[in-house]
């Protein structure tokens, strides 16, 4: 087995239990939740109850109340098995509100699960583990990201870097298949999506036919890095645009994908437009699109694609644990111009546009061009390219290696 690797959103947590009586982490399944709860020493000295053991699940439906009874810190993990424990903790919380109290863990997002936002609604606070980020791969948590810093300062001390190797992208960043070297990861992707669809979306929501489902899921996948347009989607799975609603709505609740939305002038109208699509794993999503190599990425049509969901995991990964203020979007001007990324904060804007090649042109440089054109509060244009020298090309643009965006 591989050591014990920190995460970066730990320290997020151990902030929000010094204020929250209730703090819950969620994320896909697999991604390493419950190691983090056993294993990293920030959180020794807490009781702590997996759901996953059905002696507990059972005991937990019987007597909620007596089994939460006891002074010292509760960690329970798998916790949107129990509703009914979820309704105690409300209680308790009402009764007696001590920081830190309840640590909750899931593979579903509570804060969109029917009932059980409600019951937390003002009590807790909710934190996404995403796959592993380069960062936490390589064990390089404990320095500040580049990212954040450069969105401050615009300096850039560390000039050449080591490219980002395709290898990273096929295997992505779900722990047993990026850290223990499996043997075959495609056979252990395949038993992931078999109890993905077959176990857990049943344990959402009842799915009568889990075929539409994962042919629903495949489209998904070939869509990655793409804007989403759900009539064409539906029609391609052969499925209503209520279902194809209701599917995604599934998988985005259990973390699989993720809806990215467009950066506009109007703040209504983000949350009105058609989205960007992504699987949350680019791992995963090479395994869903038949993609078994990317050495000779030149002649993938997806490499693109994949290059760009990973890079999206990654900047949800750091912005999750150290800028949970910022916000990330993608922009797109009717087809003429698109920036893959938009990072927001307070007043201040950061575009981003990735480039899967070694080498740039001046066409990969027009959607940012025509963003800080539009864009007064953009200080700062990056083209993201898998190359090792970094330059800036213009008063508020720059050309950056992936390998030191990521760092």
């Amino acid at each position: 087995m591989t050591a014990y690797k920190k995460r970066e959103v730990v320290q997020g947590v151990i902030h929000a239990l010094a204020d929250m009586p209730v703090v819950v982490l969620t994320g896909m399944r697999q991604v390493g939740k419950s190691t983090i709860l056993q294993e990293d020493p920030s959180f020794r000295g807490r009781r702590y109850i997996s759901l996953d053991d059905l002696a507990h699940l059972e005991a937990a439906k019987r007597n909620p109340e007596g089994f939460l009874r006891g002074d010292a810190p509760v960690t329970v993990d798998e916790a949107q098995k129990c509703p009914e424990l979820l309704t105690v903790i409300k209680q308790m919380v009402d009764h007696e509100r001590k920081p830190g109290h309840f640590l909750l863990s899931g593979s579903a997002n509570f804060a969109l699960l029917k009932g059980v936002a409600e019951s937390l609604a003002g009590r807790a606070v909710y934190l996404t583990l995403h796959p592993f980020s380069r960062r936490e791969r390589i064990g390089d948590v404990n320095s500040h990201p580049f990212l954040t810093e450069f969105f401050h300062t615009l300096e850039i001390h560390e000039n050449r870097v080591a490219t980002i190797e395709p290898s990273e992208i096929l295997l992505g960043g779900m722990p047993p298949v990026c850290l223990e070297k499996l043997r075959n990861p495609t056979v252990w992707f395949k038993g992931y999506e078999q109890t993905y669809i077959e176990r857990d979306l049943r344990q959402i929501s009842q799915v009568s036919n889990l075929l539409e489902l994962r042919r629903l899921l495949l489209l998904a996948a070939l869509r990655t890095g793409q804007i989403l347009k759900l009539s064409e989607l539906g029609r391609d799975a052969k499925l209503t645009s209520t279902t194809t609603s209701r599917y995604l709505n599934l998988m985005e609740t259990s973390f699989i994908i993720r809806r990215l939305s467009p950066f506009l002038g109007n703040r209504t109208s983000r949350l009105i437009k058609s989205p960007k699509l992504y699987l949350s794993d680019s791992g995963l999503s090479c395994y869903l699109t038949g993609i078994e190599d990317l050495s000779s990425s030149t002649h993938e049509p997806l490499w693109g694609a994949m290059c760009e969901t990973y890079v999206a995991q990654n900047l949800s990964n750091l912005l999750e644990a150290h800028w949970p203020q910022a916000r990330l979007y993608f922009w797109n001007i009717q087809g003429r111009h698109e920036v893959d990324f938009v990072i927001e904060a307070g007043r201040k804007v950061m575009a981003i546009e990735v480039t899967a090649t070694s080498r740039w042109t001046e066409g990969d440089l027009t959607g940012l061009r025509a963003f800080l054109g539009k864009t007064p509060n953009c200080h700062a244009a990056v083209l993201a390219y898998n190359g090792v020298q970094s330059v800036q090309l213009d008063a508020r643009l720059w050309a950056i290696p992936l390998g030191l965006l990521l760092s």
